[in-house]
């Protein structure tokens, strides 16, 4: 099967995404170097809204963008020292995460260099 980034929702549905979120926030906790980045309080939001974003940009209802406006990605992690080191741990647990979500093939070719994409665009800070 051959998926544009805008039929992921429909092949992965709600669950699909919730496995990839659920299985990224589930390793944040005990990380020596994003864990402080998250407020413990606010973990369960901070899933919810990973959650939704990525559902309206792969296809799916727009929660995010209702609720939030503008994901205004770089501007709302301005406060969190973001750099290289950073950002590969961040795509470590990531792709610890598609392991344990088990989403088809066909996902992660879109999945992987999205995020790929991202994590470059957070750095905030020289390494």
């Amino acid at each position: 099967m051959n998926l544009n980034e805008m039929q992921l929702y429909d092949a992965i549905g709600e669950d699909g995404f919730a496995r990839l979120v659920a299985a990224f926030y589930a390793q944040i906790p005990t990380d020596d170097l994003l864990g402080p980045m998250y407020p413990a309080d606010d973990l369960p939001g901070a899933e919810q809204r990973l959650r939704d974003f990525l559902i309206g940009r792969f296809g799916g209802p727009p929660r995010y963008i209702e609720q939030r406006g503008h994901p205004r990605l770089r501007m709302r992690h301005a406060p969190y020292r973001i750099d290289a080191a950073a950002r590969d741990r961040w795509l470590t647990l990531i792709h610890n995460a598609f392991a344990a979500a088990a989403l088809p093939p066909e996902a992660e070719a879109i999945l992987r260099p999205f995020f790929l994409q991202v994590a470059n665009f957070m750095i905030n800070q020289p390494t």
